[in-house]
């Protein structure tokens, strides 16, 4: 029968496995991990940067020991530079074009770096923004994620007014609901909200979505401008029919296991399989096994290669006992009185570039079904909005300056096409459209003067 519980692990245990899993730099540490930066004039990993830090000019501040005007400069580009220094895929970004990576093998350590420099300002109370000289112009933000609050910062301090509507009761979106607790601890998901906040100029209405309290159309008449950045609101099914206990959402769980005052609180199965390649499924499997379920097992259908989480994460999973396995998906779900009690995983292969099954397959006993093939746009939510905003796969259509097919309707982060689904991406929508909702709301309002 499916053994699944709370308390598998002591409060101890439970406080070592999720506590900070990789340190931030002690001073004298961020000095001498700064002067092995060769300052580059032509920068590769500024270029891999999405948000563009000039990122040996903050290195060098930090080598002369000047952390807190290092943090000025991250943050000038990234508002959210604190949670992007601890959730960037640096190694495939800025760290995996490093010089000193491609001639030595090991990159300056540029995410800890960014992360001493914020800290320092956070812990030092460095405010470095206020809300710019009021332009009379108010813009409506949907969503209270990185890109919705990117957006709201600096439309700010360039002197709009701006109210976030957020579904939830709690502002900062993936980074607060969606990021493993081990990678974001000591509450900066939300010490990062409230620097944002502090600006001022910006109110948030919580419990209001999309769709359901608010509307596209009604916040284009109330409104000058309309920024959506409401992220993906479903995930996608397993397509194995109706689901026993013990088939769960890998993102629930995750955003209950962040909230959770009490992780012993958790249930958690003694073997537990996760479907799914990126960082969702390798989130969940590695915080599965530090809640203490003895066997976790990642089955997903292509190869290692495939996967969208990056070989540092794969490597992370398997360290902490997780079992990564290629080549396989599934095909049924077992249950005993109405509970999960296994799961059925046909062998996969490529045959002229289509992936079929060779139905081979193997069961695999469980007690716990972590779901964690991806998310989906919810397009009821722009229902209203009819043929207003165009869409590409699923998600809205955006221009270079992320403005959307409706004149006065901007959009980013993870509901729009072609996203690479990251944080640091999400900012960077978010400044981008705030740029150009201020030239066209400045243009708009010079032209009325005319």
């Amino acid at each position: 029968m499916p053994d699944i519980k709370a308390g598998r692990l002591d409060g101890g245990s439970l406080s070592d496995n999720f506590s900070d899993m990789l340190p931030g730099f002690a001073r004298n540490e961020a000095r001498v991990a700064a002067e092995r930066c060769l300052f580059c004039h032509d920068a590769p990993c500024v270029k891999a940067c999405p948000t563009s830090i000039d990122i040996p000019l903050f290195i060098r501040q930090i080598a002369a020991q000047n952390p807190i005007g290092a943090a000025r400069t991250i943050l000038d580009q990234n508002i959210m530079g604190a949670m992007c220094a601890r959730v960037c895929p640096t190694e495939n970004l800025c760290e995996g074009v490093c010089v000193r990576e491609v001639s030595e093998g090991k990159a300056i350590e540029i995410g800890r770096l960014q992360r001493y420099a914020t800290d320092a300002a956070f812990d030092a109370g460095r405010q470095f923004y206020s809300a710019g000289a009021s332009t009379g112009r108010s813009v409506a933000v949907v969503g209270a994620g990185p890109a919705g609050l990117a957006c709201a910062h600096k439309l700010a301090t360039l002197g709009h007014a701006v109210t976030v509507f957020e579904a939830r009761d709690k502002a900062g979106g993936l980074n607060e609901f969606g990021i493993a607790a081990y990678k974001a601890t000591h509450d900066i998901a939300q010490r990062e909200v409230d620097y944002i906040m502090a600006v001022g100029n910006i109110t948030i209405e919580h419990g209001k979505r999309l769709g359901r309290d608010i509307t596209v159309a009604g916040l284009r008449r109330e409104f000058d401008a309309v920024f959506l950045a409401m992220g993906l609101g479903e995930t996608n099914d397993l397509g194995l029919g109706d689901e026993p206990a013990g088939v769960l959402d890998a993102v629930d769980y995750i955003a209950a296991l962040r909230q959770a005052p009490d992780k012993a609180a958790l249930p958690v199965g003694r073997r537990v399989v996760v479907i799914g390649g990126g960082m969702t499924a390798i989130d969940i499997a590695t915080q599965t096994r530090k809640l203490g379920a003895a066997e976790v097992t990642i089955v997903y259908r292509r190869g290692k290669e495939q996967m969208s989480a990056s070989p540092y994460e794969q490597d992370v999973a398997q360290t902490h006992g997780v079992t990564i396995r290629h080549w396989m998906r599934p095909v049924r779900l077992h249950a005993q009185a109405g509970a999960l009690s296994g799961v059925d995983l046909e062998y996969t292969r490529l045959e002229e570039g289509k992936l079929v099954g060779t139905g081979e397959i193997v069961t695999m006993p469980c007690d716990q079904v972590f779901k964690a093939i991806g998310q989906v746009f919810v397009p009821a939510d722009i229902a209203d909005a009819g043929a207003g905003i165009t869409m590409q796969s699923g998600r809205i259509l955006i221009d270079a300056e992320r403005r959307t097919s409706w004149a006065g309707v901007w959009a980013g982060g993870d509901c729009v096409a072609g996203g690479q689904d990251l944080t640091v991406t999400a900012v960077e929508d978010g400044k981008q459209a705030a740029l150009s909702i201020d030239r066209t709301l400045r243009g708009t309002a010079a032209q009325a003067a005319e």
